[in-house]
């Protein structure tokens, strides 16, 4: 680690208050795999592994609880819990959360459809008309949340979506590309779901911290020290692990998007 870097970090540190370092935060997140999910009662996935790296080097010990998201939402809101990870930032949120500046990871919320039941989607105008499985409390950009010209069906799970995907029980599903790809893979459904090019809305996931005394500089500590871990052969390897020929799939993706917009 560079000198500086070092300095930046003793110093950031040494703003904690007493009680942050060698403390225990309790953490929240739904399953939201592949980056952070439960499997076997165990913690698993990208944005965990490298959390959890993170407050190692920081001697923070971290609990993780599964909840589904906006119990999550409800538990962070009342301060029942410490914090919750891969959030959104939101100005409504700011007064009871601390957001680590340096984001964990980025989604990109697509629709899914079945193959055997395409719909002609380019744009949001071909929406019109369509149910779209939604997750609860989660939030798809003010567009697409606020539209009146569909229909919007939660459902508890992801699995639970592409199940109603397809039993013709919903026309599209929504969810991050990643996330998708993902569980298409681990639910053998590939060849029967697929992803549309529109990009609904792009976003930054975030660590959240409860506000408490000492909270701005351990988020600030954490962000600065993952900083540093993003430039490690460890965080690729991480991303790597969980993502394997994803990865490939929706790099070949991108490019062809660019391509097309241009």
């Amino acid at each position: 680690m560079p000198l500086v870097a070092r300095l930046f970090c003793t110093l950031l540190l040494a703003c904690l208050s007493p009680s942050a370092l060698g403390e225990r935060l309790r953490l929240v997140s739904d399953d939201w795999a592949p980056y952070i999910y439960q499997q076997n009662g165990q913690p698993h996935g990208i944005d965990y592994e490298v959390t959890t790296e993170v407050f190692k080097r920081l001697g923070v010990q971290v609990e993780w609880q599964f909840l589904p998201w906006k119990r999550c939402l409800a538990m962070i809101e009342q301060g029942l819990a410490d914090g919750i990870m891969d959030i959104f930032q939101t100005e409504a949120r700011r007064p009871y959360l601390v957001y680590a500046p340096e984001p964990l990871s980025q989604v990109e919320f697509v629709l899914f459809q079945a193959r055997a039941r395409r719909h002609p989607v380019t744009g949001p105008d071909d929406l019109a008309g369509l149910t779209i499985g939604t997750s609860p409390g989660y939030a798809y950009g003010a567009a697409f949340n606020e539209a009146t010209d569909f229909r919007r069906e939660a459902a508890p799970t992801q699995e639970a979506n592409f199940g109603k995907l397809l039993l013709g029980r919903i026309d599209l599903a929504i969810t991050d590309r990643t996330v998708g790809h993902y569980l298409l893979r681990q639910l053998g459904l590939e060849q029967q779901v697929e992803a549309l090019p529109l990009v609904i809305n792009r976003q930054a996931q975030y660590l959240g911290l409860v506000r408490k005394p000492g909270r701005e500089a351990l988020a600030q500590a954490f962000a600065e020290a993952l900083q540093r871990f993003k430039q490690e052969p460890a965080f690729a390897a991480i991303n790597q692990r969980y993502t394997g020929d994803i990865g490939n799939i929706l790099n070949a993706v991108e490019q062809q998007e660019s391509s097309t917009a241009r």
